[in-house]
């Protein structure tokens, strides 16, 4: 399996068309997010798009790790199943605590095939 795509968002939903065909409508997909005061706690969505293969296993594991520089802040493994020759996605909310503004990295990896991405959220005060 192979990770399509990975985004911080406020939204997602699954709409069909004709076709059979899906669309995923995404909204309010962000790399940096403002917060009143420190320390703060956030739970961010992030989803993970992955699509399988025709000669691909139907399950799979999804690691994302939570780092800022070289601290780890959360952890989240999850089991799954798509369908070979389709999509599928996984969603991800980590508690995160953030003492002063920085960057946090979700480190996205499918473990059987290796399949990684990186995406940062930033938190940023309030102006």
């Amino acid at each position: 399996m192979d990770i399509v795509a990975a985004l911080f968002v406020e939204n997602i939903n699954f709409r069909q068309v004709p076709g059979p065909s899906t669309r995923i409508d995404i909204t309010g997909a962000f790399f940096s997010m403002p917060v009143p005061s420190f320390p703060a706690a956030l739970n961010p969505h992030l989803v993970v798009l992955v699509r399988a293969r025709p000669d691909d296993a139907a399950e799979a594991t999804l690691e994302v790790v939570f780092t800022r520089g070289d601290v780890e802040l959360a952890r989240s493994g999850q089991q799954f199943s798509v369908e070979p020759g389709k999509f599928g996605y996984r969603l991800v909310k980590p508690d995160l605590a953030f003492d002063e503004p920085g960057t946090v990295e979700a480190r996205c990896t499918i473990t059987e095939s290796g399949s990684s991405v990186t995406v940062p959220l930033t938190v940023l005060p309030l102006p």
